[in-house]
């Protein structure tokens, strides 16, 4: 081994002492003049005063960088389903534990490990069963994911770190190697002031220590917040793409109407008129309620048939509902669930596929088994699909004119008036329908839909149906993620199937081209 004295060129250690022997000479007969005039000791406290000050202040500003970049940090997305709220504290786990000495960023292969680690974790929870969960994912969607994470760290990159724009890779690793010479330099100079001036060397290296660890505090930070942010990014894609938001086109699913809401807006002529998908808004419950005077009521003029018989209305029938504060919608009016035309396994599929969905309940009956019945299986049904949230359920007391006393109707009722025997009565029975039902006092809203006599549906119930159209929303954003996606993948085999066919056919010829003949 070769010894590496002989690679110091003494001559130019010579040439840098030159250079800095009149600073150190000023130090030490600044040191001197100090000592001589007795202002030592003040000088020692101010320096002490000022290093204190100075890394106080540095440690504020890893501070205040800690919470810029914690306020930069990933959320989960609320349009999620259920089963991603498990994963994503998976993938949270992940981005905590990572340290910059495990992921050294000079290292070229810790961007794909990490994507990969990532991306397990997130197909482990997805396919728990599968020996290589990763390989569950298609070609397209992977390099998807690796796209979109990269555009968006790219952003926060570019935005949070002072100067990314301007350096390149190699500047970081030119700069690394210029700070180990100059390390190397600065060990000779700490040297030569321990001989020249003791108390200030001593001194000087406690300073260089506390702003050393301030520093390296400060790089570490911004190295770990590197890493989460990479892992949060993959990790939010990934679980995009198994909770099936993931779509290849850049197409809101939201902007073209789905199949279904095709064929419903086709029935009553409004396909030309919209192209958008419509919130669907199901309104259920038993016959004779009142549902298809709601529905009228909601447009504020005649739009459904009256329930006058139970066979009134046999099958779902679409109303186009436009209204000021309201996203464009649809509005069905069913059979009763105590209709013989009411098919259990119809309706579920139909509220499956709605957004918003209104259960309109008589204030004056009291047996209320057999709507109970429905809501629960329909609850059941709702909480088995964890890929999607169940659409709000809103419950109309409807014939509220109709309870005691019977020939009062004086409204507004005030519902906390305990002096109003028809406001008190009102309140019992909306009481009594949420216990019944199962649902919150809240959502169960008393009308008046006779003719002539309609209240509280232009106000409270509005009011309430807008305050859970936000709600509305995500669910449709879900149902159309699901319809766009499976259009996408018919138009994706159409479109390979067309390729490989014209492969195939071209084939003798591209043959024949390599052969010669």
């Amino acid at each position: 081994m070769k010894s590496l004295i002989p690679q110091v060129d003494w001559l130019r250690v010579f040439v840098l002492l030159l250079s800095i022997l009149p600073l150190l000479a000023l130090f030490v007969l600044g040191f001197w003049w100090l000592w001589q005039s007795g202002y030592v000791l003040f000088w020692l406290i101010a320096m002490a005063v000022c290093g204190a000050m100075g890394y106080g202040l540095q440690q504020w500003l890893v501070m205040r960088d800690r919470r810029l970049l914690t306020d930069t940090a990933t959320a989960p997305n609320p349009e999620w389903p259920p089963s991603a709220d498990a994963v994503w504290k998976q993938v949270e786990a992940l981005a905590e534990s990572c340290q910059p000495e495990d992921w050294p960023l000079e290292q070229e292969t810790w961007i794909l490990a990490l994507g990969q680690k990532t991306m397990e974790t997130v197909a482990h929870c997805y396919h728990p069963d599968a020996d290589k969960p990763l390989y569950e994912l298609t070609v397209p969607h992977t390099l998807l994911i690796i796209e979109r994470a990269s555009r968006d760290l790219r952003l926060d990159v570019a935005e949070k770190i002072p100067f990314s724009n301007r350096l390149t890779i190699g500047d970081f690793f030119r700069i690394q190697r210029w700070t180990e010479k100059a390390e190397q330099v600065f060990k000779i100079y700490r040297a030569g002031s321990v001989l020249i001036n003791p108390v200030n060397a001593l001194l000087s290296e406690v300073w260089r220590l506390f702003r050393a660890r301030s520093f390296d505090q400060a790089r570490d930070e911004l190295h770990r917040w590197f890493l989460r942010a990479y892992v949060y990014k993959v990790g939010y894609y990934a679980i995009d793409l198994y909770s099936g938001r993931l779509l290849l086109s850049d197409e809101p699913p939201t902007q073209t109407a789905t199949p279904e809401s095709q064929a419903d807006l086709a029935t009553i002529e409004q396909a030309a008129k919209s192209v958008a998908e419509p919130l669907r808004i199901l309104v259920l419950g038993r016959s004779n309620t009142g549902k298809s005077s709601l529905i009228n009521a909601l447009f504020g003029d005649l739009t459904a048939a009256t329930d006058a018989l139970s066979d009134t209305t046999r099958m779902l029938q679409p109303y186009a509902l436009s209204r000021e504060g309201l996203t464009q919608a649809l509005i069905f009016d069913s059979p009763g669930c105590d209709s013989p035309f009411f098919d259990s396994k119809q309706m579920l599929i139909a509220a499956g596929n709605a957004d918003l969905i209104i259960w309109v309940s008589p204030a004056n009956r009291a047996d209320r088994q057999i709507e109970r019945q429905f809501l629960d299986t329909l609850r059941s049904f709702q909480s088995a699909r964890l890929d999607r949230y169940p659409a709000p359920l809103l419950v109309v007391a409807s014939f509220i004119d109709r309870l005691r006393p019977v020939n009062e109707w004086q409204p507004p009722y005030d519902l906390t008036d305990k002096h109003n025997a028809k406001a008190i009565n009102i309140n019992g029975a909306v009481r009594a329908i949420a216990a019944d039902l199962a649902v919150a006092v809240e959502q169960v809203i008393p009308v008046c839909l006779q003719s002539g006599k309609v209240y509280n549906v232009n106000d409270t119930l509005w009011a309430v149906i807008l305050n859970h159209q936000d709600e509305a929303l995500r669910v449709r954003l879900m149902r159309c993620l699901d319809a766009k996606k499976r259009i996408e993948d018919w138009i994706l085999l159409r479109r390979q199937m067309a390729g490989a066919g014209r492969f195939l056919r071209d084939l003798p010829e591209i043959l024949g081209k390599r052969t010669g003949k």
